[in-house]
């Protein structure tokens, strides 16, 4: 899934803030507290590290750039990540502005460790501006920070702020109007001398600062801490992860019906009405059977990836997702992955190429490598069209007690077949790499907090603007494409049986059949399975614009499941749904791990492996089910 949403035209001209900060110093909220929705979020060049940008105006009317760096803990970079923002910061990032004034946003309530970032970046020369960002949650722990006090021990401007609620960005604002922030020299940074003395020194100036506020001292029991007796229980937080994500899973379905129904109806009525104002032909054919059956097919879907990436974004922004880490960590080093891996691993339940490029904060290469090649095999958002399509059709709607559905926890039961896979590949990976390297997990664990909406909404809607640019772009495409396949040519004269079948998609998947037949695939979904290597979601677009072509103009009014449900069988449905869980991503993906690997071995391993596996998941799938009468 492209990671690339441009609701502006940034230039890479004009003033320039850049916002520095510790991972989870709330450096992302302060950031659309700054620029509210006019942002963009692409990558750096010639890397897949994410890159935010934004805009925004000052109280004087000054309009400046604001540019989110990635989360970094020192200058001297250990992750690619850091490597980023260090190069940013010192002016020899390539294609990147040298920014005019730095924010570095600063947790409170653990100084100890952010202020060492603030005095790395103060030598750089540049203008720099403190963010005392979480300043209610410090008062809170009875670690109160003189804001003033600290100003004067920087030298720098500092600011209180509690960026999620908004509070401390009017006072921010104005310190960021000071024109002497932006019209003052800029000196050169030394940069070559050995990081160890520069980094002591630095320790022994925080521990004087702290003394002098009076912060010194060891902090006390935090709400935080109690939560995560509980949380990072040995027997109770496995089991509270494993009931969050399941009841994830079932939100899916039961919050998704009532929308989806409304989209549903919504692409029917739009069907038919062209079908009334438009004359019979190939332009009624295109619209209606190709274009609206195609993307309806898609877009009916909306509801329930919205809603899976809300869940994402409430565990992400309260603090929960490091203690996955933690609590998978010892399973994990069991097949050779590191805790580190969850978090791009979790991620990649929205999209694979999120989790692989965040594959990159892993510092072992080895652990690297190993999480890039399972990273697939997590279900991404894109198989749930898939997943909810043939649910929908071959699962009753049963209600099992307790507000579990069965369809609900046969996806959930789909989801852990990717991550057993998962687990697998890595384990028997991990047995045969003659490279072992010891791994101790090290990460800060946020203090727990209330979402904030505001970065909830943002974060909603950009992923719906992906979303929607996919269906735009390469869906609407494939789906003209496929619907050109199956109409023409137009069957011989005398002819028996549905066009479809004597037009170039009916050749191409009645070739494919020859492959696909031993797992049970007739040759419609054969040929659906071609441009859903493009995009997982196409698939479904495949199918509705192949069945609204072979059925009759009534037929094709309706929702795809019925018309499924009547032309498979159930051993065909659990073997398709056997080969999305473990067959490869689509081609963005494959090109990712190129980039990532740096060469073609490792997308070619990938894409081998992966269908192999699903072949075998799908005969054996198959086989079984007919078997025992299916």
């Amino acid at each position: 899934m492209k990671t690339t949403v441009a609701p502006l035209n940034f230039q890479r001209r004009g003033a320039l803030l850049a916002l520095v900060g510790n991972p989870n110093a709330g450096k992302t909220a302060l950031f659309n507290q700054l620029t509210g929705a006019r942002q963009k979020v692409a990558n750096y060049a010639g890397v897949t590290v994410e890159r935010k940008e934004g805009a925004t105006a000052l109280p004087s009317g000054r309009q400046i750039r604001v540019l989110d760096l990635p989360g970094a803990y020192a200058l001297n970079p250990r992750s690619e990540d850091e490597r980023i923002t260090a190069d940013v910061l010192f002016g020899r990032a390539h294609g990147e502005k040298r920014p005019d004034v730095v924010l570095c946003v600063v947790d409170a309530s653990n100084l100890r460790r952010h202020l060492r970032l603030v005095l790395a970046v103060k030598r750089l020369g540049l203008p720099v501006v403190v963010a005392l960002n979480m300043v209610d949650r410090a008062a809170a722990r009875g670690r109160a920070v003189d804001a003033t006090r600290l100003a004067e021990l920087l030298g720098v401007p500092v600011l209180p702020t509690v960026a999620i609620r908004g509070e401390g960005m009017a006072a921010l604002r104005e310190q960021l109007d000071d024109s002497a922030l932006w019209d003052g020299p800029i000196h050169a940074a030394h940069v070559g001398a050995s990081a160890a003395p520069v980094q002591s020194a630095d320790h022994e100036t925080v521990q004087r600062i702290l003394e002098q506020l009076g912060l010194d001292t060891l902090m006390p029991e935090t709400p935080s801490d109690r939560i995560d007796r509980v949380v990072l229980h040995p027997l109770a937080g496995p089991a509270i992860l494993a009931l969050v994500l399941f009841l994830v899973f079932q939100a899916v379905f039961a919050w998704a019906e009532w929308p989806m129904s409304l989209i549903e109806a919504g692409t029917a009525w739009l069907a038919a009405g062209v079908r009334t104002l438009v004359p019979a032909g190939l332009l009624q054919s295109l619209l209606a059977d190709g274009v609206i059956a195609g993307l309806g097919g898609v877009i009916v879907f909306l509801p329930q990836i919205v809603i899976l990436f809300f869940f994402i974004l409430v565990l992400e922004e309260s603090g929960y997702l490091p203690r996955g880490a933690f609590l998978l960590d010892r399973v994990m080093g069991g097949v050779g992955l590191s805790g580190r891996a969850f978090i791009p691993l979790l991620s990649s339940f929205a999209c694979a190429i999120p989790g692989i490029m965040a594959a990159r904060t892993i510092p072992q290469s080895r652990d690297r490598w190993v999480t890039i090649m399972v990273a697939p095999l997590m279900t991404c958002s894109a198989r749930l069209p898939v997943y909810t399509l043939l649910i929908g059709a071959f699962i009753p709607a049963h209600e099992l007690g307790l507000g579990i559905g069965l369809q609900g926890l046969v996806l959930f039961g789909l989801y852990l077949a990717g991550i057993v896979g998962g687990v697998a590949v890595a384990w028997l990976l991990h047995r045969f790499t003659t490279v072992r390297t010891p791994r101790t997990l090290m990460m800060e664990l946020p203090a727990y907090h209330w979402p904030s909406a505001q970065s909830i909404l943002l974060g909603l809607w950009q992923r719906v603007q992906i979303f929607l640019a996919r269906v735009g772009g390469i869906i609407l495409t494939l789906t003209i494409l496929l619907w050109f396949l199956a109409t023409f040519p137009a069957p011989p004269e005398g002819a028996t049986g549905p066009a479809i079948e004597h037009s170039f998609a009916g050749m191409l998947g009645r070739a494919l059949t020859v492959v696909f037949e031993p797992i049970g695939f007739n040759w419609q979904i054969s040929l659906a399975l071609v441009p859903g290597m493009a995009a997982r979601e196409v698939t479904v677009s495949a199918l509705a614009t192949v069945y609204a072509l072979q059925v009759t103009d009534e037929a094709a009014a309706e929702t795809l499941q019925p018309i499924l449900a009547a032309d498979w069988s159930l051993p065909t449905a659990l073997s398709l749904l056997a080969w999305f869980v473990f067959a490869p991503q689509c081609l963005s993906t494959l090109a990712t791990v190129r980039r990532e690997t740096g060469g073609m071995t490792g997308p070619a391993l990938m894409a081998a492996y992966l269908f192999a596996l699903a072949y075998l998941a799908s005969f054996i799938t198959y086989r079984t089910a007919l078997a025992l009468g299916g």
